[in-house]
């Protein structure tokens, strides 16, 4: 099964960058050094911060706010999505081949989050600029306050006596329904790790195991939200090449050189920013 879900992580990385840059030639999108180099930063920070756990979808609207890097925030969920999709990918090859996770448990919560977020983006797609920011907000806030409560050891007493691989009856059935519903909301831009953690420690898996679990599911329903978006034209190609790269070469410093280092201001520092940015949003949603 492992084999399998390599395969399907690859081909899925394949299939999407030849979208991606099928569409930013054809619409002659994504060019501009300044664009690119911006668009590197960016990805570098927040996907190398995503491989340590500390969700792209919450750094990357603050740099994008901080930036000005998109015209439009309802493009806003859907670039998120996109620009996210291959180096999130990669992270799962590396947390699914590392972390021994129960395939019973595995599979139906991935796929779980999957339909969730086929659900919810197409829903997404049909909602104004204002609801998209404060939507955006208030996901921020909540992702902010369960990062400070893991900071605070809070979330970890839940995982304290915790040891198990794998669900089963009633935990199980709770966990596959609490990621549907985690994968409807990561299609609007609210990251799935702070409360996918949350649920997996709830529900008595060891800690270690959220990680391929909520990487798996991130990297197989963020390629699927994509392509919708796509579909419906709301995304950005701004700088892509850039971000891109910059979001590869994130996750490789992450992986091979950063393993053992402590995060522990920087995690306040994501949550000062986090709070700005819901602020920020907030502000904008009024005004429109």
């Amino acid at each position: 099964m492992i084999k399998i879900i390599i395969a399907v992580l690859l081909i899925g990385i394949v299939f999407l960058a030849g979208v991606i840059f099928t569409k930013a030639i054809k619409k002659k999108q994504g060019l501009g050094w300044k664009n690119n180099l911006t668009g590197m930063v960016i990805g570098l920070i927040t996907d190398f911060l995503d491989t340590l756990g500390i969700g792209s979808f919450e750094t990357t609207p603050a740099l994008y706010q901080l930036t000005h890097y998109l015209d439009d925030d309802r493009d806003l969920p859907g670039t998120l999505n996109m620009v996210h999709s291959i180096p999130t990918m990669i992270e799962a090859l590396i947390f699914v081949t590392a972390v021994h996770v129960q395939m019973t448990t595995l599979i139906p919560m991935v796929i779980a989050a999957v339909i969730g977020a086929l659900i919810g983006s197409e829903v997404v797609v049909r909602l104004e600029t204002s609801l998209i920011q404060r939507f955006m907000a208030v996901a921020l806030i909540i992702t902010s306050l369960l990062m400070l409560a893991n900071k605070f050891g809070w979330v970890s007493l839940l995982a304290a006596h915790n040891n198990a691989n794998g669900l089963h009856g009633w935990p199980l059935v709770i966990g596959v329904i609490g990621n549907f519903v985690l994968g409807m909301l990561m299609s609007a831009g609210v990251g799935m790790y702070a409360p996918c953690m949350v649920l997996v420690y709830f529900l008595g898996l060891k800690p270690i195991a959220a990680f391929p679990i909520m990487m798996l599911s991130c990297a197989l329903l963020m390629p699927i939200v994509s392509l919708n978006f796509i579909h419906n034209g709301r995304y950005s190609l701004k700088g892509i090449y850039g971000f891109l790269f910059g979001g590869l070469v994130g996750v490789f410093i992450a992986t091979k050189f950063v393993k053992n280092l402590s995060f522990g201001i920087l995690e306040y520092l994501i949550v000062i920013v986090c709070v700005w940015t819901a602020y920020q949003l907030w502000r904008s949603s009024v005004a429109v």
